[in-house]
């Protein structure tokens, strides 16, 4: 009896200190922990899908374990949109991503040195651009920035150097002692010289400015430096006629015109190019060195 009151003793005791258990934990390999004895355990209810409105169970591979490894945007009889992954974000599963995608955009963002999808005005006719670059030349090198000026700049220059041959003392006194039938080739070949030293100049001046980061065309860049030379000299060509290229008064429109034809040249490049003013100036310093030692200064 008394063995036997204590072997039930512990039985009891046994009894009251253990805890309720939870069911066991899958253990993998299709079989589950064997229940108590004398207890039935249900078997294991996997997480379903959305929570508990949803009656959905997981699907289950050949030995009773879940699919974790399934297609999930597989297409089923009576199942979810193939573009509708049921499993995202649960226990197994990781929701599809795109390294690349941007929920804000395309994220194209402003670019310094962009030029405009358009042109910022329609092109001028020739009087108006020959005007504009006098009086408002800021817009007029913005709206003429992408159009080719070759008529105006080419017509212009031929005339600017017909007469800069007089602008000089030496070579105008030379072609009015000579004949006419010396005079006139000699007149023309100046005139075609200063031509192609106005395309070689403007072609220095865009080279320079897309070196410096600027993404102007050549074309309108040549053409617009033809014109700003061969206007801007016209004062003092005009009084050079008369009194000779070493006035002094001659001499002070050069150094005047030669400061207004860097501004001009800073501010056509700074437009064309989408260039700072110090970076269009520096692309205009060769053009304007040379222009002061041929024509303003005559050195050359």
């Amino acid at each position: 009896m008394a063995g036997f009151r204590i072997g039930r003793g512990r039985d009891n005791r046994t009894q009251q200190q253990q805890p309720q258990q939870a069911p066991p934990p899958y253990r993998g390999g299709g079989g589950h922990a064997a229940p108590p004895y004398g207890q039935q355990q249900p078997p294991p209810q996997w997480p379903q899908a959305g929570g508990p409105q949803h009656h959905q169970q997981r699907p289950q591979g050949p030995y009773g374990e879940p699919e974790y490894f399934g297609d999930p945007y597989q297409q089923h009889q009576g199942g979810p949109a193939p573009h509708i992954d049921p499993y995202a974000n649960n226990p197994g599963h990781t929701q599809a991503f795109s390294i690349n995608e941007d929920p804000y955009g395309d994220g194209a963002t402003y670019r310094a040195g962009t030029a405009p999808a358009a042109p910022a005005g329609p092109r001028l006719h020739w009087k108006q651009l020959l005007s504009g670059i006098v009086l408002r030349p800021g817009p007029t090198f913005w709206q003429m920035r992408d159009y080719p000026v070759w008529g105006p700049a080419l017509i212009v220059t031929f005339l600017y150097g017909l007469l800069a041959l007089f602008g000089f003392d030496k070579a105008r006194e030379e072609t009015i002692n000579a004949t006419i039938s010396a005079a006139i080739p000699y007149v023309l070949t100046t005139a075609v010289a200063f031509v192609v030293g106005g395309l070689i100049l403007g072609a220095v001046t865009h080279t320079l400015a897309r070196q410096l980061g600027g993404d102007g065309a050549w074309q309108p860049t040549v053409g617009l430096s033809m014109l700003i030379m061969s206007i801007t000299d016209a004062p003092r060509l005009v009084f050079a006629l008369f009194l000779g290229g070493e006035n002094s008064l001659v001499q002070l429109l050069g150094w005047a015109t030669w400061l207004a034809a860097g501004a001009l040249f800073t501010s056509m490049v700074s437009k064309s190019h989408d260039l700072p003013w110090p970076k269009a100036l520096a692309a205009s310093s060769i053009q304007l060195i040379a222009l002061l030692s041929i024509i303003k200064l005559g050195t050359i």
